[in-house]
């Protein structure tokens, strides 16, 4: 599960490692909560692609209430192909959602201590995801939503998490993008080295933000 994650790089450098020029206001956010909006990168046509904000929690274009987003925030790799909610948006709308890391919770006897989870070069990078719009039939509102991909966890984060998201780097995300059917069955192998620290559970409230979220005794680790 990715139920939390953190991007404070600088929009328009990091947009650029994914092959998008020009950026938006995005203010660097260090606790991003489902029903938020991120930063996502998708496929604008057959020869570019765009950066957009997407609100956290998938909403399926066949919807009645949208409040279905606020559960599907993370799709499994083993059957997204195949679930109603996920298939259309697996063969024609993934986007990559941009991120310097992420946090996993490990249960320590009857607490859990929250760690952060980045790569060991201190890179941003981004999550695979897929993204719907959907519509109010009513009012003609739309609404675009994404969902990040998870998969079994690799040898590096199973004492953290049975769980993990598919994490991409310039060159794995333009694979995702290009849409094979057969990417998730190799990410864990992909994905590329991590590192992890535990930090402070006031990260545990989606309202509290800043750079002291990711640090160990004051000090960021980057």
């Amino acid at each position: 599960m990715c139920g939390r994650f953190a991007f404070y790089s600088p929009i328009e450098a990091t947009a650029a490692l994914f092959g998008v020029d020009g950026a938006m206001a995005v203010e660097p956010r260090y606790n991003i909560a489902p029903t938020q909006f991120v930063a996502a990168i998708r496929n604008e046509d057959e020869y570019s692609r765009e950066l957009v904000m997407l609100r956290w929690g998938l909403v399926p274009s066949w919807a009645k209430d949208p409040a279905i987003g606020n559960r599907m925030i993370n799709a499994r790799a083993e059957t997204v192909a195949e679930k109603p909610s996920y298939r259309a948006a697996f063969r024609h709308r993934r986007c990559i959602v941009l991120t310097d890391g992420f946090y996993e919770w490990r249960r320590d006897g009857d607490e859990k201590t929250p760690y952060f989870i980045s790569l060991a070069s201190a890179e941003p990078f981004a999550l695979a995801g897929l993204w719907e719009n959907w519509q109010d039939k009513e009012s003609g509102e739309s609404l675009q939503t994404t969902t990040l991909i998870t998969i079994a966890a690799n040898d590096f984060m199973q004492p953290l998490h049975h769980r993990m998201p598919v994490i991409l780097q310039p060159d794995t995300a333009d694979e995702w993008l290009a849409q094979p059917d057969d990417y998730l069955q190799k990410a864990a192998v992909c994905a590329p080295d991590l590192q992890a620290w535990p930090v402070n559970r006031r990260v545990n409230n989606a309202r509290n933000q800043g750079e002291e979220l990711i640090s160990v005794n004051g000090e960021v680790i980057r």
